[in-house]
């Protein structure tokens, strides 16, 4: 069994109520099945006060085994480096502390949600409270434990980002921890999973016949692609959202709300409102990650000069009003 020790920082919890949506009925249940033993979450586990204060005494003198510390919400430096913005209740002692402590005795550490990966939400604007990510501070490494940060596990710290995570992300990394399958190589340049974040959010949507023709949304409720004037970013966000389905069928791009790429460090302050493109000389500044703006520009004309009529008519409606051609012959 995986003994796993949930923290929750500087942060909302969503992280962890996303987790409660798992796909299952009997969730004590799930964790048991996939080998992970929890030891404390704040939300979910019966002790508190001095029995956690005494579990975290256990973990940290090596009583207790701690397999994987994760971390939910922000890690608040603040005020002036002390950490005091944010005391574990009944230890008088800043949460930043404990974290440093723990992550020093866990096997591996895990940031869950953007807030503890890069700092996130919680860091975002004038950053009062001074919060970070546990190994990054936006895109650049660092965060609370530093650059040169390794777990007893021979890793750095696992960042399953998201804003927030879904519940298949955490609990397939933990359950992949609890069998020794996550090596170097199976975490991307900035210490994500590899089985979400070498994906695009792109990749299964919905709407990709209107991305295709380059048949644009104009308003919220309009059936085509959000990347022209909308803001979506999930050409370029990494993650499996619309093949990972949240409750096995919702998407934000499903819902109809643009993608704001939650999973990179800095999505919290894009520099222009999240439903807006923002353009110069009419032309999206955030192009598909692996495409040349000339080859995107090139292939944007064409696609629109070829779009069929059902295409654009559709794409600023709210349903479908023109359907495909029905064709009496068969189809070659």
């Amino acid at each position: 069994m995986l003994n796993v020790l949930w923290l929750q920082s500087g942060g909302c919890g969503g992280c962890s109520m996303s987790l409660l949506c798992a796909d299952t009925a009997d969730f004590s249940g799930m964790l048991k099945g996939a080998g992970l033993n929890l030891l404390w979450h704040p939300s979910l586990s019966l002790e508190s006060g001095q029995e956690l204060l005494t579990l975290l005494d256990d973990c940290l003198a090596g009583r207790t085994r701690l397999d994987a510390l994760c971390v939910e919400g922000a890690l608040l430096r603040g005020p002036n480096g002390t950490g005091r913005f944010h005391v574990l209740a009944g230890s008088g002692v800043p949460m930043i502390h404990w974290v440093e402590r723990l992550a020093g005795v866990a096997q591996h550490v895990v940031a869950v949600g953007s807030c503890a990966a890069w700092g996130g939400i919680t860091a975002g604007g004038a950053n009062p409270t001074d919060a970070c990510g546990l190994q990054y501070d936006n895109d650049h490494k660092g965060g609370l434990l530093g650059a040169d940060f390794i777990a007893r596990g021979g890793l750095p710290v696992i960042n399953i980002a998201g804003c927030p995570t879904h519940p298949g992300w955490v609990l397939d990394t933990l359950m992949a921890l609890a069998a020794g399958l996550v090596g170097a190589d199976d975490l991307d340049p900035l210490q994500r999973p590899r089985f979400y974040a070498d994906q695009l959010v792109h990749h299964g949507c919905t709407r990709n016949e209107y991305y295709e023709f380059k048949a644009s949304a104009e308003k919220p409720s309009d059936l085509g692609c959000l990347m022209e004037h909308m803001g979506c970013k999930g050409t370029q966000a990494h993650a499996d959202c619309n093949t990972r389905l949240w409750n096995g069928e919702g998407s934000c791009t499903r819902g109809g709300y643009a993608c704001i790429s939650c999973t990179e460090p800095g999505f919290q302050d894009p520099g222009h409102p999240f439903h807006q493109t923002p353009k110069i000389a009419g032309i999206p500044i955030g192009l598909p990650t692996d495409m040349p703006k000339a080859w995107f520009v090139a292939l944007a004309s064409l696609s629109k000069s070829a779009t069929p009529r059902r295409v654009k008519q559709n794409a600023t409606a709210d349903h479908v009003v023109v359907a495909p051609a029905v064709r009496k012959t068969r189809l070659k």
